[in-house]
């Protein structure tokens, strides 16, 4: 499959803002370095106590109580050892730096802590509302769709109050069952809005289009209408806003035991049968939506794929397959999938969640949503169709039928 350009870890608005964090935080212990390194030299007749007495104050901006406590902690033992080299113990000057050191440390930990707690409460009451605005845009799919036993999952990563932009959705249409899943590249209110205006059309397209490729181009144009919206975004350059994307897959299953896809620069979905890993590669790879300027020629195409009583699908977002433990391994999704045991597919999911968990140890680097669907036995007429359906066709993959 063709891969997309992401922007890598650490890179952008956000990687600039932690490196700039990084270096403030590092300031008050080069201060205090800076202060051994004069008072080590000749130099060392310069008055350094005001250098020392700030260090305390200039890492309770940057740092939490810990961090504080830290600082004041060198600076006390830089005036002491500073002190006891110059042979200064019985100075009023050595006493005063002292005691200004204290009382400057004892201020700057205490606004440190009262800061720390109301950032925390802060950034919990965010999260509650992210995580409600959320659920309004991701709703739980049914338990029963159709001939599917299913069940969705979203996980948010544990990092700060951003509301993702994945997405997913499954609808029970004149067509057969019809699902989506996608994810937009960013986070926080553009991607919401890509995210939305996506979806929309989706539920919207899913019910009167009896072509998949149709339904992702309706989702296509809600996309292509809502980033042309002046929202006021303040993208860092035009690259960035070039390379705002969403990976969708519209997967749609009808009566008879196949799979319908459109894939448009997703992971490919999973199907587990007879306790072995089929991945659903898609033969001709197309661009995510927001970059079809890229190839010419059919926005898509629909692919078709055996999908009997007893498989199980798993449709997923790239959070999970690139999610990595500390050695920086990825996520081995098809062997989890294998190892699941036989249950429901809720209970299902929430194995993957738990093999997640420990992969990562509790730490995911991006948000995760899937989906699975278990085909269930349509009874004895769906079992003559699926008996001739395999006298004809091919187990794993189908030929396209003309339109």
């Amino acid at each position: 499959m063709r891969s997309f350009p992401r922007s890598a870890p650490g890179t952008g608005t956000g990687g600039h803002s932690r490196l700039l964090v990084t270096l403030a935080q590092c300031v008050p212990f080069a201060i205090a370095l800076l202060v051994i390194a004069i008072e080590f030299s000749p130099a060392h007749v310069l008055y350094t106590g005001p250098l020392l007495t700030a260090t305390p104050a200039l890492a309770a901006v940057t740092m939490g109580p810990k961090g504080t406590i830290s600082a004041a902690a060198v600076a006390l033992a830089v005036s002491v050892i500073t002190a006891t080299y110059n042979q200064a113990w019985g100075s009023r000057q050595v006493y005063t730096n002292f005691l200004a050191i204290l009382l400057v440390s004892a201020a700057s930990v205490t606004t440190s802590a009262l800061m720390h707690t109301r950032r925390r409460t802060e950034l919990d009451q965010i999260r509650r509302i992210a995580a409600a605005a959320q659920r309004v845009l991701l709703r739980p799919v049914p338990a029963r769709l159709g001939p599917l036993r299913t069940a969705s999952m979203y996980l948010a990563a544990e990092s700060g109050a951003q509301i993702g932009g994945d997405l997913y959705e499954a609808v029970q249409t004149r067509y057969g069952v019809r699902m989506i899943i996608g994810d937009v590249r960013g986070k926080g209110l553009p991607a919401v809005r890509s995210a939305a205006a996506v979806l929309g059309a989706f539920r919207e397209a899913a019910h009167y289009e009896d072509d998949l490729v149709e339904v992702v181009a309706h989702c296509e144009a809600a996309l292509r209408r809502e980033r042309a919206i002046p929202w006021g975004i303040d993208w860092d350059d035009e690259e960035e806003q070039a390379e705002s994307f969403v990976t969708v897959l519209v997967a749609q299953v009808p009566d008879g035991p196949v799979i319908e896809v459109v894939n448009r620069g997703h992971p490919p979905p999973q199907v587990l049968r007879g306790g072995t890993v089929h991945a659903l590669m898609p033969a001709s790879p197309f661009p995510p939506l927001g970059l079809e300027d890229l190839v010419t020629g059919p926005p898509g195409e629909t692919e078709s794929y055996v999908f009997v009583p007893g498989d199980r699908l798993l449709l997923y977002t790239d959070g999970v397959i690139e999610a990595r433990n500390h050695d920086n391994d990825f996520f081995a999704l098809p062997e989890a999938v294998e190892a699941a045991p036989a249950c429901a597919p809720p209970d299902f999911l929430e194995q993957l969640h738990q093999g997640l968990t420990r992969h990562t140890e509790g730490r995911l680097a991006d948000d995760v949503a899937m989906i699975v669907a278990e085909r269930l036995d349509g009874g004895a007429g769906a079992r003559r169709r699926r008996t001739a359906f395999r006298k004809d066709a091919d187990i794993d993959h189908l030929p396209q039928a003309p339109r």
